[in-house]
């Protein structure tokens, strides 16, 4: 058995000045600390230009590079995002031009909708699931079915079919509807239904053909938005951990298929937990020919107002 070399003496390890080594962090990249007298500007501008304080930077350095050239910025967002509270956010985002295009998930329609018509949504399910009320609200349904019904007349999907049906409607809560600020501004605001998921599936007034057509319109319209990506646009997923990236995915690839060079974008992705969907399908594959992407983890109620007062007072550039 040949024995192992003896070890060279510690008093022989090699070792090198430090200012030839290259570093992650300097203290150049260090937060400043908190003011009794400071604006949002200042906080902003003192957040540590380290990790995801730089990736919020940079997200919103991209939705500013975006509006400048006209390129779409889509927030596809879940029904979390309504749930705690953000509709006037993303309202006001629509409304100032920084937001182009929306997407989600079936049950955002029904929160919007029960928020513009009643003030209130999300239910204890819990407390209701025992007896079978959970999901079972007269006025939810009968609304939402009667608005594609209408939507499905006039041509339109299912999401401009829900806003204008709250604008139409004059519903009390109406100036809290991001659907309806959706159709009011001409934007795009589509709506991608797993059939069997939502609520609405259990009323007496569900009509498969009619929420699939509606649907499958809404999906024509974000492939379209898609195609548009590519050259400097943003794609937002924000609280969704399956549809939307899945969603997303397809209309890719669809409109790649049909020609559109959709390269050199940028995607984000906004949730709590981080996902393998969103990861993959969102993060990773879209932008492996070109491209950026950025994953921030936190809560929405929280990163979503950052964000979008960052944009408003245009801070993206500044030191």
């Amino acid at each position: 058995m040949t024995m192992p070399k003896r070890p060279r003496p510690r008093e022989t390890v090699t070792t090198y000045p430090i200012a030839t080594r290259s570093f992650k962090v300097k203290t150049g990249d260090f937060a400043a600390p908190p003011s009794t007298s400071g604006s949002f500007a200042d906080f902003w501008n003192g957040l540590p230009k380290i990790l995801a304080a730089e990736s919020l930077r940079k997200v919103a350095a991209a939705i500013h590079a975006a509006k400048r050239k006209g390129k779409p910025v889509v927030v596809a967002f879940g029904a979390h995002v309504l749930k705690t509270g953000l509709g006037p956010v993303l309202i006001d985002l629509v409304e100032r031009g920084f937001v182009t295009a929306l997407a989600t998930n079936g049950a955002s329609g029904i929160h919007d909708f029960e928020i513009a018509f009643h003030g209130k949504t999300s239910e204890d399910v819990g407390a209701v699931l025992e007896t079978g009320e959970f999901g079972m609200s007269r006025e939810t349904g009968e609304g939402i079915f009667r608005a594609l019904r209408a939507g499905r007349k006039k041509g339109v999907g299912y999401g401009r079919a829900v806003g204008e049906a709250i604008l139409r409607g004059r519903l009390p809560y109406r100036h809290l509807s991001l659907f309806a600020a959706a159709a009011k501004a001409d934007v795009p605001l589509t709506v991608h239904v797993a059939l069997g998921t939502d609520t609405l599936v259990q009323h007496p007034g569900m009509d498969g053909a009619l929420v699939g057509e509606m649907s499958i319109r809404d999906f024509t319209t974000i492939r379209r938005v898609i195609a548009g990506l590519g050259g400097g646009g943003v794609w937002i997923n924000a609280g969704s951990a399956v549809i939307m990236p899945e969603v997303f995915l397809k209309a890719l690839s669809m409109a790649r298929n049909l020609g559109h060079d959709v390269r050199d974008f940028t995607t984000v992705d906004l949730d709590m937990i981080r996902h393998y969907r969103p990861h993959e399908n969102v993060l990773k594959r879209p932008v492996l020919s070109g491209g950026a992407s950025y994953a921030i983890t936190g809560h929405h109620e929280i990163l979503l107002p950052l964000l979008a007062q960052a944009l408003v007072l245009g801070l993206e550039d500044r030191p």
